[in-house]
């Protein structure tokens, strides 16, 4: 009896098939409630708690936040902190039923330009969508990374990441010169050692409020 021969995926698809399948359980779509609409992002669970680092825009001024896990569990989100100035990174807190998976920071010093990058996001709704592309350029004076993956609405506050599946970004915004609401293949993200220092200070600091406490501000 003749089997079917087993199907060998190449080695840039089985990195991305990996990385794609250890991360995203750890990552999670947001809804804001906006006072002009509703407000779309991704989040990175970061404490097993559920501690989230998104984008400050997705959630600034926000009603109500809702957090959907990897499973389809909806849970009710407060901002527990902010970044100051620019940073544009925010951090939500949920109370989880069960332990989150988190992910794994990399190190953004580490980039170079012309390296795979791998995004998961939420464009446009479709919670869990991977797109990959390269670093395109380091912008060191405005402290961002940009990207030709794929980053359009909803993407924000999502990971970037390297082939071992580590954060070295967080998406943040797309290029529209046009003024067309898609991705053109121009992103950028916030390196993550940047985040890294808000997280950590905040951690250290032990200011993570419970829910319904006012959020604290990242001093710079």
């Amino acid at each position: 009896m003749l089997c079917a021969p087993v199907f060998a995926y190449e080695a840039d698809e089985r990195i991305n098939i990996d990385v794609y399948e250890r991360i995203s359980p750890a990552i999670v779509a947001i809804d804001a409630s906006i006072p002009d609409g509703f407000s779309a992002g991704t989040g990175c669970v970061i404490k097993s708690e559920g501690l989230i680092l998104t984008g400050w825009h997705v959630v600034n001024g926000a009603k109500t936040i809702e957090v959907k896990t990897h499973n389809g569990q909806v849970y009710k989100a407060k901002v527990a902190a902010k970044a100051g100035r620019n940073k544009d990174l925010a951090i939500l807190k949920i109370e989880p039923k069960e332990p989150l998976q988190a992910v794994e920071f990399g190190d953004s010093d580490e980039i170079k330009v012309g390296q795979k990058v791998l995004a998961i996001g939420n464009p446009f709704g479709f919670s869990g969508t991977l797109t990959q592309g390269i670093v395109s350029r380091i912008d060191y004076v405005k402290g961002r990374l940009q990207t030709d993956a794929s980053i359009n609405p909803g993407c924000s506050g999502g990971p970037l990441l390297n082939s071992r599946g580590q954060v070295i970004g967080i998406s943040q915004s797309i290029y529209n010169p046009d003024n067309n609401i898609s991705n053109i293949g121009i992103g950028f993200a916030i390196p993550i050692n940047d985040a890294k220092k808000f997280v950590e200070q905040m951690v250290s600091q032990a200011q993570v409020p419970a829910a319904g406490r006012k959020h604290f501000a990242l001093k710079e």
